[in-house]
């Protein structure tokens, strides 16, 4: 059985045991040695117990043999109490060979490391009256080794009986009276595990505090056939529903995730399109500020061409102007004359050339009454 206390539970009270290291009892006093030696020797007169001479110095856990042992071991994880008379020492032994006093001092080992107690078969019924039994229930525990002496001399060396067997089957019941079989069976098993360590662990404190309770093990447990037919029907109808509410959800996530890629397909067609109709109104907008800049530097071009033919024509006429003067008009006839390959002669050939000359005289006076203008 597991028992034990953690060191913040160990009290002022907590009694200051003597280390046995030498032995159990006086064997200072010969005489009672003598004596015991005279018990064992006049045994040996009886058959059936001839084995005791032999056994002296062989451990055994039996409480006769125990007795009759003046050497005897203490396992590793135990402490070695002893009683004299029914009476319970204080004495306290650490593992390894020790010495008592055969037939006067009783031995045995007690653990005060883990160990897991088993309670098995509790029945119990729950709220609705339905009789449920739990198979099997596994208690692990430690009684502390500060506390083996007063644990003992209240409780016995059963204490686990008291404190674990007795007190997890009421535990046991007081949970079921108060919870139905659903709760008990299904939606609070989960939850018996702690609930048991707490109050075992409860009453522990208050009252035996030597002993820790580590932990719980529940196994499911046993209820009536008809019952439990019932809750598989109910657990596979369950589950049936379970699955198809799953299988909705999985097409809703399949819905969704097809919607969300139909338009993740649509936005991005979208913002292609978007791309391709910026692109083509770019290059327009390109090719429109090419022809802009074209026109204008065929515009300045044609500008600039007529511009410059304007000059010129302008200053050819300026240039022309102040060359028809009559010396100049009249060098120009006279040359026209030279070069003529033929010669007219007649009346009016004269005339002509005075007519020349008046027009030249006319020209020099416009061009004198024009300078005067000005």
């Amino acid at each position: 059985m597991d028992a034990r206390a953690p060191p913040h539970q160990q009290t002022a009270a907590t009694p200051q045991l003597r280390q046995q290291h030498g032995g159990g009892g006086d064997f200072s006093a010969i005489f009672t040695v003598l004596l015991s030696f005279v018990v064992i020797a006049a045994m040996r007169k009886h058959s059936d117990l001839s084995e005791y001479y032999v056994q002296v110095l062989v451990p055994s856990s039996s409480t006769l043999k125990n007795s009759l042992y003046i050497v005897h071991q203490v396992p590793e994880g135990h402490v070695g109490v002893y009683w004299r008379g029914g009476a319970l020492l204080n004495t306290i032994t650490d593992p390894g060979f020790h010495m008592k006093m055969p037939l006067i001092t009783h031995f045995e080992p007690i653990q005060v490391t883990l160990q897991t107690d088993l309670v098995r078969d509790i029945p119990c019924g729950t709220k609705g009256g339905v009789m449920i039994n739990f198979e099997k229930i596994e208690v692990v525990n430690r009684l502390h080794k500060d506390f083996v002496h007063q644990t003992l001399l209240n409780y016995g060396v059963q204490y686990d009986n008291t404190w674990i067997y007795d007190k997890i089957h009421h535990e046991i019941n007081q949970f079921c009276s108060v919870h139905s079989l659903q709760q008990v069976y299904i939606d609070m098993f989960d939850q018996i595990d702690e609930k048991m360590k707490d109050a075992l662990q409860a009453d522990c404190t208050r009252y035996a505090p030597g002993i820790e309770i580590l932990s719980v093990r529940v196994t499911k447990p046993k209820i009536p056939e008809s019952i439990r037919r019932n809750f598989e029907q109910m657990e596979e109808e369950r589950t049936k529903v379970l699955i198809a509410v799953e299988r909705q959800r999985v097409a809703e996530k399949e819905a969704e995730t097809q919607k969300k890629i139909a338009i993740s397909e649509a936005e991005k067609n979208a913002h292609v399109s978007k791309i391709q109709m910026e692109q083509k109104l770019t290059e327009k907008d390109s090719s429109r500020r090419q022809e802009e800049i074209a026109n204008a530097m065929y515009l300045a071009r044609e500008k600039s061409l007529t511009d410059a033919n304007f000059y010129r024509t302008m200053k050819e006429a300026e240039a022309n102007k102040m060359k028809l003067t009559p010396q100049f008009l009249e060098l120009k006839f006279i040359e026209a004359i030279a070069n003529n390959s033929k010669i007219f002669f007649g009346n009016k050939v004269p005339n002509m050339v005075f007519d020349q000359r008046l027009l030249g005289s006319f020209l020099q006076d416009v061009a004198r009454t024009g300078n005067l203008e000005t």
